[in-house]
């Protein structure tokens, strides 16, 4: 399998400016095996909506883009 993270942080890159706009982003932290690790960062970091915001928004959309993505999990 070929390195996935330069890939995941150009999708990332996709998501970015929705998270932002709501005053947080994410950081990549680690891919490894098809796990993406990521830090929900600013507003995300402390939003009762982050666990759907991680799940329904950023692994759907990774998942859609690189089938090599398995799971995204918080750091």
């Amino acid at each position: 399998m070929e390195d996935l993270k330069p890939k995941v942080e150009k999708a990332l890159d996709k998501i970015r400016p929705a998270l932002v706009a709501d005053g947080g982003n994410v950081e990549l932290v680690d891919v490894k095996d098809g796990v993406v690790k990521v830090k929900l960062v600013g507003h995300c970091a402390g939003c009762p909506m982050s666990q759907m915001t991680l799940k329904n928004g950023i692994e759907r959309m990774l998942k859609q883009e690189l089938p090599d993505v398995k799971q995204v999990v918080s750091a």
